[in-house]
């Protein structure tokens, strides 16, 4: 079994996609809104798959000054509601605190603790942003972790939406971008089979949003299986994409909410 630790950050605005109100006709409470229902998908197909989930959460001593202490509640108090609200079974997901200045650190710092100290087989780190992470891929990514000792998730612009080991590496600015480029550099350095999973959009800024959601609504046409809370509201605000002056551009004919 897999450890899947999902990163989470309390949803508050400024703090989650702060780059995606600048970019995209949501605002800053809205990008938050969004966090938080990308947040909910994740778990959920953590829980359904044969993965464990743990919930990696950030704590108000490590976030910075200007957004600890700015929720209704704590920040652990934060990410488990979302939890409850998303999982079928919610105690049986584990919260613990990421540990760590930097998202390298932080990533390094979980799959060294679940690999060393706790002795899993296999451990990944996923970000809260990846809506389009599937029970499915998960699995698949536990089977190609059974011949590689590291598997990557690529997504848009050099990221990546999932890293699994089986071994470590070394994770000193793992994540410098291009990071799908950067990690592999590292596991191969080390001597590691490198395996990879289908491309999916994990959303920072409004470009990725363009990639989404043409993709999102096509599938709902099509029947297909969505994360359902995201694109519940993404299609209440009416978020779609038309061609603009400049090419396709993100329209909504819902007005702002926050």
């Amino acid at each position: 079994m897999t450890v899947i630790a999902v990163f989470a950050d309390p949803p508050r605005p400024g703090l989650v996609l702060p780059d995606l109100a600048d970019s995209s006709p949501l605002s800053a409470a809205e990008a938050a809104d969004l966090y938080a229902a990308m947040l909910k998908d994740t778990m959920r197909a953590v829980e359904r798959s044969g993965g464990e989930l743990l919930v990696n959460y950030r704590d108000e001593e490590s976030l910075p000054d200007e957004f600890a202490d700015a929720g209704e509640g704590s920040a652990e108090a934060e990410v488990r509601a979302l939890a409850t609200d998303a999982l079928d079974d919610p105690d049986e997901a584990r919260f613990e605190v990421q540990v760590g200045s930097t998202l390298s650190a932080r990533a390094g710092n979980t799959i060294s603790h679940l690999l060393g100290e706790e002795d899993a087989q296999s451990a990944a780190v996923v970000p809260g942003t990846a809506p389009m992470l599937t029970r499915k891929e998960i699995d698949s990514a536990a089977m190609k972790l059974r011949r590689n000792e590291v598997v990557l998730g690529p997504s848009e612009r050099g990221r990546v939406h999932f890293a699994g080991f089986t071994e470590s590496v070394d994770f000193a600015d793992a994540y410098e971008t291009p990071a799908i480029e950067t990690l592999t550099n590292r596991a191969v350095d080390a001597g590691h089979e490198v395996g990879f999973l289908p491309t999916a959009t994990s959303v920072a800024t409004g470009a990725d949003l363009l990639s989404l959601v043409p993709e999102m609504n096509a599938r709902v046409a099509a029947g297909r299986i969505v994360p359902e809370h995201t694109a519940t509201l993404l299609r209440e605000w009416g978020v779609r994409v038309a061609e603009g002056d400049a090419g396709p551009e993100l329209t909504r004919t819902q007005t702002d909410s926050s």
